[in-house]
């Protein structure tokens, strides 16, 4: 889950889901989990695009985000790329369709940010002075991985928040689940280091009568000093 840069791309939105035939199983199963986040933001009037990447992709995430052109463009780059299949098998049989669901609502929270033209900015008065004794070139590699870790915490509440909503019953293994992938291999700091946000997301209630993207941008708020201690 994550943000990613398209080269030699092929267009699968179509009138119905994935209507290309020539999309292998991985790609459907994936589009098809993705479905109702997708028709959510089109019936909101969101500006999204669906892009399978043609080439094979080895080391990208299977599902990210890119932003060209004024619309986001939802990126599956999952030929050559055995991360797609590993992730399906690391998620339980019947939590498939509403984990494809968060990853999908946690890209749509990346496009929310674009579209507000907020992309890797902070609210008013929010200071993060990092650590000490950088050069200028560490510090601007700090600063960048710094904002992409806050892009990354408000996309994973962007898809509990819409588990709240469409998955309730599975909202606590599906917060367990995105808790077990951010602590895999963890590097403190690193841009998919969002445990500080996920944590204040333990409790199903904390979504209740929020639209989905206002509950997880109050969440990411109050997350952001503890993310940067």
């Amino acid at each position: 889950m994550g943000k990613t840069f398209i080269a030699g791309v092929v267009l699968a939105w179509a009138s119905g889901l994935a209507a290309a035939a020539d999309l292998s199983p991985t790609e459907q199963r994936w589009l098809r989990g993705s479905w109702p986040v997708v028709a959510y933001a089109k019936a909101a009037g969101m500006p999204l695009d669906i892009v399978v990447q043609p080439q094979p992709t080895p080391g990208l995430a299977p599902l990210a985000l890119a932003f060209i052109d004024g619309r986001c463009k939802l990126v599956l780059s999952m030929r050559g790329n055995p991360e797609a299949e590993a992730t399906l098998a690391r998620i339980e049989p019947e939590l498939v369709g509403p984990t494809l669901e968060l990853m999908a609502a946690h890209e749509l929270g990346h496009c929310r940010r674009y579209l507000d033209g907020a992309w890797h900015g902070v609210p008013a008065g929010f200071a993060h002075s990092g650590p000490v004794g950088l050069s200028d070139e560490q510090r601007e590699a700090w600063e960048n991985m710094s904002a992409a870790r806050r892009e990354e915490g408000y996309g994973d509440l962007v898809g509990l928040a819409w588990t709240a909503e469409h998955h309730p019953q599975h909202y606590a293994r599906l917060h367990a689940w995105l808790l077990a992938e951010r602590s895999h291999d963890l590097a403190p700091g690193s841009p998919h280091d969002t445990l500080a946000w996920v944590r204040l997301a333990a409790d199903c209630d904390a979504w209740a009568g929020a639209s989905l993207f206002a509950a997880p941008a109050r969440l990411w708020r109050a997350g952001l000093a503890a993310a940067e201690d």
